[in-house]
């Protein structure tokens, strides 16, 4: 099947979502999801093993903190999941908008392993710094840029999720 043109597409994410922008409207109630992400501590090793959409993924203890690099990283993931999200977005507002882009999108973060290892503990566990860069390729002009940026930024979930850091719990049931 041959690639769809910018105004097809466009026509495409428009017809896909307003049925669903119109229930939501309708039904506020129905716009309200639970994802959910499920890991199997079973096995050997210091692993977890994720299930995601397609495959199972085993993540384990990165190099810096003793892991050999075989099994993915939890913090590399976080980051993955950050550019796969501001990818979809960016390209959803970009269609949207009508504009045509391409390029890539890139996130770096900064840990200090002190604090993960436990041997400082004013050290900070989890990651200081976050930068989300895109690198695009377009004739569009500076402020269409701008606003495809700044809906890019607004509509992003994982973004908004790591910028407002919502309440998070943690509980534990045991059985023998």
């Amino acid at each position: 099947m041959p690639p769809m043109d910018a105004s097809a597409l466009k026509d495409r994410l428009k017809a896909l979502q307003a049925p669903l922008k119109a229930r939501y409207r309708d039904d506020p109630g129905a716009a309200l999801v639970t994802l959910t992400a499920d890991g199997e501590l079973d096995g050997s090793g210091i692993a977890c093993r994720v299930r995601t959409a397609t495959a199972l993924a085993e993540a384990g203890l990165h190099p810096a903190t003793g892991g050999d690099g075989s099994q993915l990283c939890s913090g590399d993931m976080l980051l993955e999941a950050l550019v796969a999200c501001a990818g979809v977005t960016l390209r959803a507002v970009a269609t949207a908008l009508g504009l045509d882009v391409s390029g890539s999108v890139r996130a770096e973060g900064d840990l200090d392993f002190r604090g993960t290892l436990g041997v400082d503990k004013e050290a900070p566990v989890g990651f200081r710094d976050i930068r989300l860069t895109f690198d695009l390729r377009t004739d569009a002009s500076a402020d269409e840029v701008a606003t495809l940026l700044k809906l890019t930024e607004r509509y992003c979930v994982v973004l908004q999720t790591l910028v407002s850091s919502p309440t998070t719990s943690v509980s534990v049931s045991v059985s023998a």
